[in-house]
């Protein structure tokens, strides 16, 4: 089970070249939920992907180390979101135009493993957020938020008429869902500043919401 929930809950990071196969996989019960991408070069390619050219034509070419495209993260997504793993073969035609043709470039994802079924709960700011399995499960946390998003919750409505619209969240709400409900067959804590600090400014009203699976 500590396992199982230290993959789940660890942030993956895959890299390829061009040329290269990129391969992301999870554990069983698991799928792909990716949370970043970037495609192209922003660091010389004696640190990272060195040229496949002729040392004598990179020479030539001046290397672009301002390069990226904007497509890299809706591609992973095409292709791995919600898998359980995926494999390609990464060059610039995949991702549409090419932005600096002559230089190398890499990808790299950022991803986690989330279990295929889980529970969302939200608790409005000072209300108690209650979670509980059944008989001979426990509860495995897989992400927290305490604060605000940006298109707010449902369930909290905005009601501080005048404060602007940001996002703020606490830094410590995932080890803090952590240490109170893992492993357990059901907790309580309450949405409170007491129990996750205050992350936005006085005034703001916040909301506790939490993914888990049993």
């Amino acid at each position: 089970f500590a396992g199982y929930i230290s993959q789940v809950l660890r942030n993956y990071t895959d890299h390829a070249c061009d040329g290269e196969y990129v391969s992301l996989r999870c554990p069983h019960r698991t799928t792909i939920s990716i949370q970043s991408s970037f495609y192209g070069r922003i660091v010389p390619s004696h640190q990272m992907c060195p040229s496949r050219y002729p040392h004598s034509y990179a020479t030539l070419i001046k290397e672009d180390v301002a390069c990226s495209v904007g497509t890299s993260l809706q591609k992973m997504l095409d292709e791995c979101q919600d898998r359980r793993s995926c494999q390609f073969l990464v060059n610039s035609r995949l991702f549409g135009a090419d932005p600096c043709p002559g230089t190398g470039k890499y990808l790299i994802v950022w991803y986690k493993c989330r279990p295929n079924e889980y529970k969302s709960k939200v608790a409005c700011e000072d209300d108690k957020l209650r979670l509980s399995c059944k008989k001979s499960m426990v509860i495995a946390i897989y992400s927290a938020v305490f604060g605000r998003t940006q298109g707010g919750s449902l369930e909290c409505p905005y009601q501080t008429l005048g404060m602007p619209m940001i996002e703020c969240q606490s830094a410590t709400a995932l080890q803090l869902m952590i240490k109170h409900c893992h492993g357990k067959r059901s907790c309580s804590i309450y949405a409170s500043t007491y129990e996750f600090g205050d992350p936005c400014y006085p005034g703001i009203r916040k909301h506790l919401n939490v993914i888990y699976t049993c």
